[in-house]
């Protein structure tokens, strides 16, 4: 695979690079105008996405980072992403150009003042695999094989002017307006920020795999402290397939029932009992191993869930709540997706998209088990989502809602909807977490 040897830093720099993208997505419009005349319009639009989807990634690739991890984070958002951008951003996830070998020795250098070949026996320095904020090499010491992560150089001090960057055209997409949005920057730029704290990540890694070793099917590496610095972590190398692999060529029923459940119960127990959670749940961040286990990786972005947050988020959960309009208004002020300075259109408006988006969230919820591979609730799911992107007086309304950690859950639950309905799971148990806070 080529190799990158060194990743724009300058903001100045980066910059630039994304005027060049700009410059490039403008050009397949000309052409995307053109195509029109002598195609059809889905023909055309198919080819422009595709154009600006490759022309997008190969700019983020390049600059790595918060950038990447943009492009990573919106793979997952298969329900308002066209099909191209989600193929080929969802490549973020663990197939990006590695660092250059001399790059790897000299972050090492610069971290434990020795190169890799004076701490480990063996260091293999072409990456097995890389992401958007580091990338992993294979290592060997006293007989184990090690998984070596090592973060890409200046990714942590390229955050904010990153999000500075891409700012005003998120705010555009999301149609986020008003003197409050800030707070939902700088959340995201707050947890970019923690993703690439090292120390953090290995603290939480420990605290999560000691907490969820309970969960039955489901493995974590044992990680080496002596071996991990503010840029690097090492771990255990574990066998295995990524989860999206397996889904791919998987044809037995009951191993994805079995890998469902343990994911779901991972999940449902860091929320309902640990409140906290993983909350980048990509096909990345799993491997299915050689007996048909779940092995979870990387815990750089684990969110926090406070009581003033948990208490109304999960009580629009049950469905004597949401059907009771009084309940349901109450929990979605709480929640400040419904506001005191809405008007009463905004009011009207909000309150019905929210209880027919509810209404079908909360589904899996409402029984003792569910079957993620019903295509038709992802297909309502999907449907949903388009219809009220189209809806015209939405432009002219503020979508600046909600509290700033309904980012992170919503995403965490969107994720993991997928990576269900990906394997195909069935007969999931909901309520698993309740034993094991029980025995607790």
């Amino acid at each position: 695979m080529k190799t990158t040897k060194d990743i724009p830093l300058s903001k100045i720099h980066r910059a630039s690079k994304l005027l060049q993208t700009g410059a490039k997505v403008g050009v397949n419009y000309l052409k995307y105008y053109g195509d029109k005349m002598v195609s059809s319009e889905e023909e055309a639009k198919e080819r422009l996405n595709e154009n600006n989807a490759n022309d997008i990634y190969d700019s983020l690739k390049t600059l790595k980072g918060s950038a990447l991890k943009m492009a990573q984070m919106m793979s997952m958002e298969k329900n308002i992403m066209p099909k191209a951008f989600v193929e080929k951003f969802s490549l973020s996830q663990f197939s990006v150009p590695p660092l250059s070998a001399p790059l790897v020795l000299k972050t090492f250098k610069k971290s434990f003042g020795k190169f890799p070949d004076q701490l480990f026996d063996s260091f293999n320095t072409t990456a097995t695999n890389a992401a958007s904020i580091g990338q992993v090499h294979q290592a060997k010491k006293d007989g184990k094989i090690l998984a070596v992560k090592i973060q890409y150089p200046g990714v942590a001090h390229s955050i904010q002017s990153d999000l500075a960057i891409v700012k005003p055209i998120a705010m555009k997409m999301f149609n986020i307006k008003g003197e409050h949005s800030e707070r939902y920057f700088n959340e995201v730029e707050n947890k970019l920020i923690e993703e690439t704290d090292y120390v953090l990540e290995l603290e939480q890694s420990e605290e999560v795999a000691k907490a969820c070793t309970h969960i039955s099917n489901l493995h974590f590496p044992v990680y080496y402290p002596e071996y991990c610095s503010d840029q690097i972590i090492t771990m255990d190398w574990m066998k295995g397939i990524h989860l999206s692999e397996f889904t791919q060529i998987n044809t037995d029923q009951e191993v994805a029932n079995k890998l469902g459940q343990a994911l779901w119960d991972f999940y449902m127990y860091q929320i309902h009992v640990l409140r906290k959670v993983h909350a980048d749940p990509h096909p990345g961040n799993f491997l299915v191993s050689e007996t048909n286990e779940l092995v979870a990786l990387d815990f750089g972005c684990m969110k926090m869930i406070p009581d003033t947050f948990y208490n109304p988020y999960f009580e629009l959960f049950k469905r004597d709540v949401i059907d009771d309009p009084k309940s349901f208004k109450k929990n979605l002020m709480a929640l400040e997706v419904l506001r005191k300075d809405d008007s009463k259109e905004e009011l009207t408006f909000f309150t019905q998209m929210f209880y027919e988006v509810l209404e079908l969230f909360i589904s899996p919820f409402q029984n003792d088990t569910f079957d993620f591979s019903d295509e038709t609730f992802f297909e309502k799911i999907s449907a949903l989502g388009e219809q009220y992107m189209k809806k015209s007086n939405l432009k002219n309304m503020n979508g600046n809602r909600g509290s700033r950690h309904i980012i992170y859950m919503n995403r965490t639950f969107f994720g993991l909807f997928s990576l269900m309905f990906d394997l195909k799971a069935k007969n999931i148990k909901i309520r698993n977490y309740n034993t094991f806070a029980l025995a607790k």
